[in-house]
């Protein structure tokens, strides 16, 4: 574990700052990735420490790291180039595939591109972890921790299925709504905002989503 002490909190955050620009700079991205970030954790007696463990109790982002690896939500959140499924997260995604009544290929292929299966990204508005949770949809669905990747997933197949309960099981209406929010769509009449960001995300995520269900029939065994 990296634990600074803070003898200068504002000399060691503002480097922090710059490396990060630097990094940003280097990648030519402006998304940020919590596994490179600072964190302040307040301590006894006024004490504070700064650390890259996202995951100390009562640790705060001060310095969001930038990396080309993570996503950010609603303006460049997708990545460049979807990935293929990581198998790390299969059983995780089935259970609450099944959980959820949703097909296991349409929830990997939201991860992929809204985070490209970076268990610790952090998009610039806010939103984390592997299926882009924003902080106030994490809460409404009780997670602690939302770069655990079973809360993050569990959580986002639940919202996902809140949002094509809501539009009459129409799956682009609803990754338009995990988009560009719930809001956005009933404002413009139950049609896809005709936002940038949405327009290109909802097409993506479908095109994976018919990829991943074409592969997973193939890999099905004949029956004799």
């Amino acid at each position: 574990m990296s634990v600074f002490t803070a003898i200068s909190f504002r000399a060691i955050v503002r480097r922090a700052a710059l490396s990060c620009m630097a990094v940003m700079a280097m990648h030519g991205s402006s998304s940020a990735s919590q596994g490179n970030s600072i964190f302040r954790v307040d301590g006894d007696e006024g004490t504070v420490l700064l650390t890259d463990q996202a995951r100390m109790p009562g640790a705060r982002i001060v310095v969001a790291a930038f990396t080309a690896a993570a996503p950010a939500r609603q303006t460049d959140h997708h990545v460049a180039t979807v990935p293929q499924p990581n198998s790390q997260f299969t059983e995780i995604i089935h259970r609450a595939a099944r959980a959820q009544r949703i097909a296991p290929e349409l929830l990997n292929a939201v991860i992929a591109v809204e985070s490209g299966h970076a268990v610790h990204a952090v998009s610039r508005r806010g939103a984390l972890g592997l299926m882009q949770l924003m902080p106030a949809t994490a809460r409404a669905y009780g997670v602690t921790d939302p770069f655990d990747p079973r809360q993050n997933i569990t959580a986002g197949a639940q919202h996902l299925r809140h949002l094509l309960d809501q539009f009459g099981q129409d799956t682009a209406l609803a990754l338009a709504a995990y988009n560009a929010g719930a809001a956005a769509v009933v404002r413009h009449r139950n049609r896809i905002p005709p936002f940038a960001e949405t327009a290109s995300y909802v097409p993506r995520v479908m095109r994976h989503f018919s990829q991943l269900q074409a592969a997973s029939a193939e890999s099905i065994p004949p029956r004799h």
